[in-house]
């Protein structure tokens, strides 16, 4: 089979014992180090996903994605979720209620976000009843005032389920303050779970209860719960929703409550990201030492070569393609290995867990319990990318070097 000059004798270098040991070593430690630092990469950012993907399931599992809120208390809520309905991206809009207040036992206190909902409905656009540890959601009963509280809060004021805490929250009254707090007595009814800082942050009331408790008529309320197809559709899909109902609507999403989390986290991802591709790039670069030595050590044969005719063009290619082969196979291994990882990580965890009788995620210290990865196509293809760039670009210099050496000065010295 015809192959190009520069392509065979490229590959043969990369074959061929050569008499330095100490080159040899070198082009392996490049290798099996652009490797390392591909599956590095891998593995980190897929756990990095795993995570993600769990603390957006969780707190958007529990969050409003959008609620189209009212001007003024919506005295019927159903016209509004019909209307949202409609548009293709929601797939569930139920009643809710939202107020801030204290909640207080036995002299210790500490902030809470109350949500106002209907138990029957809840199901369709949160994932609270999947985790209830205690008690049960359709325990909420109108006109009983009823609470579902976190774990973090029912370990803090040491409640179970039938205990009594104190909700307070503010109230706008004539008096010369101008806020007055209210009172009212609740009854723990249940304990939910979810593995996120809501945990200690939320806390879920009858919306029936909630609209009493801001002086309402037991049928009104604050805003219509929207779950949307595309969490990220949400705002633009609330707004269109929010705008078709008039000037007495208007609309809100995840992205105001929870979006800096994301941010964050997502910003966290890339830098993480740029900082493993400095590894690549040490290793990538370890490429130039290599083909450099290699270089001195053929100077004979580069000569040669040009003396029968060998263009620099051609030299130069053949030094490219030797560092560009050891390149494209590290980072294959490092790609190959780092996605067996990837996909085997939390299994691997969980047996090292096993055999040393520890526990690395203990449920009682972290939010999750187990490791989660998850493998993405996008980040494998990006990362070796980055690995075949390096390596090629680490070949040019070297590779320009060979080109310019003298055959006759080569041979005189050989």
């Amino acid at each position: 089979m015809f192959r190009p000059l520069s392509i065979f004798i490229g590959t043969r270098y990369t074959r061929a014992k050569r008499r330095n040991r100490f080159v040899s070593f070198i082009s392996m430690t490049s290798m099996i180090g652009l490797a390392l630092g591909v599956l590095a990469m891998i593995v980190v950012l897929s756990v990095m996903n795993g995570f993600q993907r769990e603390m957006s399931s969780r707190i958007l599992g529990m969050v409003p994605h959008a609620t189209i809120v009212g001007v003024k208390p919506i005295d019927d809520w159903q016209p509004v979720a019909a209307a949202a309905l409609k548009n293709p991206e929601v797939i569930a809009a139920v009643p809710f209620t939202e107020m801030e207040g204290m909640l207080s036992h036995k002299g210790a206190m500490q902030p809470i976000q109350i949500s106002g909902i209907d138990p029957a409905q809840e199901g369709k656009v949160s994932i609270v009843a999947q985790h209830i540890v205690q008690g049960r959601l359709d325990a909420l009963k109108s006109g009983e005032f009823g609470v579902v509280i976190g774990e973090i809060t029912a370990r803090r004021f040491r409640l179970n389920v039938g205990d009594k805490l104190t909700l307070i929250v503010p109230e706008i009254s004539t008096a010369p303050g101008g806020i007055t707090p209210r009172m009212q007595r609740l009854n723990v009814v249940g304990v939910f779970k979810v593995g996120a800082e809501l945990d200690g942050s939320m806390a879920l009331i009858h919306v029936a209860d909630a609209a009493q408790m801001q002086h309402w008529q037991p049928n009104q309320v604050q805003s219509v719960r929207l779950a949307v197809k595309d969490l990220y559709a949400a705002p633009r899909v609330s707004g269109d929703i929010a705008a078709g109902l008039g000037a007495d609507y208007k609309a809100d999403d995840w992205t105001h409550t929870q979006g800096s989390l994301f941010s964050a986290m997502k910003m966290e991802k890339t830098m993480i990201g740029l900082l493993l591709l400095m590894i690549v790039a040490v290793a990538a670069f370890n490429i130039i030492a290599t083909l450099i030595m290699v270089v001195n050590d053929k100077g004979a044969d580069i000569a040669i070569l040009r003396t029968i005719g060998a263009t620099p063009r051609q030299i130069m290619a053949i030094f490219m393609v030797q560092g560009t082969v050891i390149g494209v196979v590290g980072t294959l291994i490092g790609g190959v290995l780092g996605v067996i990882a990837a996909l085997n990580v939390s299994d691997l965890v969980g047996w090292v867990e096993r055999v040393t009788g520890q526990h690395i995620f203990s449920s009682d210290v972290y939010f999750v319990s187990n490791l989660p990865s998850e493998l993405q196509r996008g980040d494998v293809v990006l990362i070796c990318s980055a690995g075949f760039i390096l390596s090629f670009l680490a070949t040019v210099y070297p590779a320009w070097r060979a080109a310019k050496v003298e055959p006759a000065q080569a041979l005189r010295y050989s």
